[in-house]
């Protein structure tokens, strides 16, 4: 079985590429709704599975959803009706969520198991652009509540060894979220953190690299890019599932202003 990268993926602003009924996107976003679109293709083959640490899910300890057919948790607000409508039917993965909570277990960390909670759309918005099919089983895992970086960098290292397994791991998030700031008065902040950024993930050393992105808060303007840091925390998951694998920058645009990036480990 063909081991499989890890990733990091902007998701996003609510249901985004889905507020059109005709089914068109707006022009702002179809840069990353192309980029969405080709992230299965671009696998070296189908995942057996995907595993997705969203910026929406925070629990005490890292806590798997063990659902068999989740629900979608439609935690946004404001947004057209049709909306509220969307539909994503991917199964779930029980097996798979306790394999991933007994690799947990094994690094040390304290695990929770949910099966009630829906997939909230930082896992149903990306995924519904990167694999309309809905025919890829899908298991959440949250952050952990103390949003600790190293520790989140340590999870994704406890989880690597599901990639030989052909699970595809997702950290699905933003580069960039500061929801207070649009246009060009966040545009030069944003690029200076995102170059900081970039320049840490992509550290051809996996240990310095590690040690750079954990800590993302003396990055300059880190602050402004993320008063609160959970949209960027998955992308430590990801970064520690990618192990020693090379890191690069896939994605980069611009959006209300800020500069988003994705990132690919493997």
């Amino acid at each position: 079985m063909t081991t499989q990268p890890s990733l990091f993926i902007p998701h996003g602003g609510g249901p985004c590429f889905f507020m059109h009924e005709d089914g068109s996107v707006d022009p702002m976003w179809q840069p990353m709704q192309r980029y969405l679109e080709r992230i299965i293709a671009d696998l070296p083959e189908k995942p057996k599975a995907i595993l997705m640490i969203s910026g929406h899910w925070e629990e005490e300890a890292f806590t798997v959803h063990t659902g068999a057919q989740p629900a979608l948790y439609f935690d946004y607000y404001g947004f057209p009706e049709h909306t509220y409508r969307l539909r994503w039917d991917a199964p779930g993965a029980p097996a798979l969520a306790r394999r991933a909570e007994a690799l947990l277990k094994a690094a040390g960390f304290a695990t929770g198991e949910e099966a009630a909670r829906g997939w909230d759309h930082g896992v149903f918005i990306p995924m519904m652009v990167a694999r309309p099919e809905a025919d890829i089983p899908v298991v959440q895992l949250s952050l952990r509540g103390d949003l600790d970086p190293a520790a989140h960098i340590a999870a994704g290292r406890a989880l690597a060894p599901l990639r030989d397994e052909g699970v595809l791991i997702v950290g699905s998030g933003m580069s960039f979220h500061n929801m207070r700031v649009r246009g060009p008065a966040a545009t030069d902040a944003a690029d200076i953190f995102d170059d900081a950024l970039t320049a840490a993930v992509t550290d051809p050393d996996a240990e310095s690299r590690a040690r750079r992105v954990a800590a993302w808060e003396d990055l300059p303007e880190a602050r402004f890019a993320h008063p609160r840091e959970e949209h960027l925390i998955p992308l430590m998951v990801a970064l520690g599932a990618g192990g020693d694998s090379p890191a690069t920058r896939d994605f980069t645009d611009h959006v209300i202003g800020w500069k988003v990036s994705g990132y690919r480990f493997g």
